[in-house]
């Protein structure tokens, strides 16, 4: 089943084509790499998705209902959460306050407290941040920022999940562990549709990948068909 579908999705800045003409679909159950150079536009892709901004021209549905024109909130609640390339947490917050009021504003939307606040727990636990609950967020690691955005984005109850750099930054051994959280979130029901510059993790985790160089989807298929495309090994993976 596909659960996300775009279709002729472009959009422009003044008289750049920043994303052009592009289709793609994610399935139920798959993890779905999006991949190249730096300006591809990739994470504007992503703000399309997630109603940040609004396309020029195509559509994009969810679960066969067309979403392109919803604000982001209304995309949420429909079950889509997203993390960012440039970290967005509440910084003045506690680890779990940021976690908590994802929780109450999440896909039910009329969540008792004790409920929220027992789900924030377990999730914390879930990404590895038990301990730090009562820190702020400001004074995370970069690691650690990052897992608090996704057990923000997971307290929201999604099916859809995009993850936009989760890598990026982390060391060798943190990239394992965080791909090994990418699975599990997977195991757990939630398609994962994700941007990611660590060959590594795209190669090791996704079933397919697609890749966009100047706006426009030059290459999908499996990471082995990926990694033998000419074009793609031209324009982004060098020999």
């Amino acid at each position: 089943m596909r659960i996300l579908e775009g279709e002729n999705v472009t959009k422009y800045f003044g008289g750049l084509a920043a994303v052009h003409d592009v289709d793609f679909d994610i399935k139920q159950g798959e993890i779905v790499g999006l991949i190249g150079p730096n300006g591809a536009g990739k994470t504007t892709l992503f703000n399309l998705i997630s109603g940040a901004l609004p396309t020029t021209a195509g559509e994009i549905r969810y679960k066969d209902e067309k979403i392109t024109s919803l604000k982001p909130n209304k995309i949420c609640k429909r079950g889509i959460a997203r993390t960012f390339q440039l970290i967005k947490l509440f910084r003045n917050m506690t680890v779990f306050e940021n976690v908590f009021l994802a929780s109450l504003f999440g896909i039910s939307g009329d969540m008792p407290e004790s409920v929220a606040r027992e789900e924030s727990l377990e999730l914390l636990n879930f990404v590895g941040l038990s301990a730090a609950s009562e820190t702020a967020a400001k004074d995370l690691t970069l690691v650690n920022q990052k897992r608090l955005e996704v057990a923000r984005g997971l307290a929201t109850k999604p099916e859809l999940m995009l993850l936009d750099e989760l890598m990026a930054g982390l060391n060798s051994t943190e990239v394992s562990l965080a791909m090994d959280l990418v699975t599990t979130i997977r195991d757990k029901g939630i398609t994962i549709f994700m941007i990611e510059h660590v060959m590594k993790a795209i190669m090791n985790v996704c079933d397919r990948i697609m890749v966009l160089d100047h706006g426009v989807k030059i290459a999908e298929g499996t990471p082995e068909e990926i990694t033998t495309n000419k074009t793609v090994i031209e324009v982004y993976l060098g020999e």
